[in-house]
């Protein structure tokens, strides 16, 4: 039986609070740019969650005094009431709680309990989260608060990098009596797209649109841009045997996408020693073998793991067509192989659909 709480579960697309970096660097960034407007800021986060509702805790809104907004706390009914909540906090500078009881008005079945925080974080603060970011090093974030519509000036987030701890506005004074919600966050995932043509381009979209970090890798001799990849945060342009793999992890994903076999099987030699989560390669399966055994012949010593993570042809069979399609497929193949789920239609899949 599908209900209206697995429908909200579906419109929140499998998010989790482990995968939430990138809104943030969107949140910092905003930020940022807002201070040298002088242009003060509020912070909104879901921290607690009875029932079900389009996001999960840990998600956050920016809001600036000057009506815009930066992210989203759910599927955007909620957004409006919080952003009226904020109002008092602008004024007044204290963080408040507020609770949003979506069974009435959404049909969700879930109560959603917001703190809404002044957002000024210290120059320390912002040095540290890019530094953070930079050298892809985990970090946490505390909220403190309570489960009921009041204004605290105990309320408040703090964001643990490493051992230095930072809180979001100045005037938050901790209390450890009250109520928390701790996130753990990791590193924005990768993806390496090592190509130049068209569809190189349109994976680097969408890609960046699902908050992945891009890297473009073309041929010198392409002639290619960072701006000729829409989305794309860096362009190495190299031949294989000079591929920087060193920002290659295991929160990495690679395609090879240069429309040419020597290419693509130098590029593969070149990543023998990396250990991304996925490689994918476009063309049929028969171009695959044939580049796996000739890879085998040059380099017979692979660390099978590294054979294991390489998925041709790269994405879901879903009738992808057009390089847009073609896209989406490899894409959700991705997801699948990161999130560990085996693809199927949600409409045959026995139970809840989030566990």
């Amino acid at each position: 039986m599908f209900t209206v709480k697995d429908l909200c579960s579906l419109l929140y697309k499998q998010e989790d609070y482990f995968r939430m970096t990138h809104e943030l660097k969107k949140i910092i960034t905003a930020y940022t740019n807002a201070k040298q407007q002088n242009i003060k800021t509020v912070l909104a986060t879901v921290v607690a969650l009875k029932g079900s509702s389009y996001r999960r805790p840990g998600v956050r809104m920016l809001i600036l005094n000057n009506g815009e907004t930066v992210g989203a706390v759910s599927g955007g009914c909620v957004e409006k009431e919080v952003i009226r909540q904020a109002s008092s906090v602008f004024k007044t500078g204290i963080a408040k709680v507020m609770t949003y009881d979506g069974r009435y008005r959404l049909g969700c079945e879930g109560i959603l309990y917001i703190l809404i925080e002044p957002f000024e974080p210290s120059v320390a603060f912002c040095t540290n989260f890019w530094n953070t970011i930079k050298s892809r090093n985990n970090f946490s974030i505390t909220s403190y608060f309570e489960q009921k519509d009041v204004e605290n000036i105990g309320f408040g987030s703090v964001f643990s990098f490493s051992d230095d701890k930072n809180p979001v506005f100045s005037q938050f004074t901790l209390n450890e009596e009250l109520q928390t919600f701790k996130q753990e966050l990791e590193p924005c995932f990768k993806l390496m797209v090592i190509g130049a043509e068209h569809d190189a381009v349109q994976l680097t979209s969408y890609a960046a649109l699902t908050g992945w970090e891009v890297m473009v890798c073309v041929i010198p001799n392409e002639e290619k841009q960072l701006l000729d990849f829409p989305g794309a945060e860096s362009l190495q342009a190299t031949i294989p045997e000079n591929l920087d793999v060193s920002k290659i992890d295991n929160q990495t994903a690679i395609v090879l996408m240069t429309h040419s076999y020597v290419k693509d099987l130098q590029y593969l030699l070149a990543l023998k020693n990396t250990q991304p989560v996925y490689i994918g390669l476009l063309g049929p399966a028969t171009r695959r073998e044939k580049l796996l055994n000739e890879f085998l012949e040059h380099y017979p010593e692979v660390d099978e793991a590294f054979l294991d993570v390489v998925h041709g042809p790269a994405g879901l069979h879903i009738g992808a067509e057009t390089p847009q399609e073609i896209s989406i497929s490899i894409v959700a193949e991705i997801l699948t192989v990161i999130r560990k789920t085996k693809p199927i239609r949600l409409k045959d899949k026995i139970g809840k659909i989030h566990n």
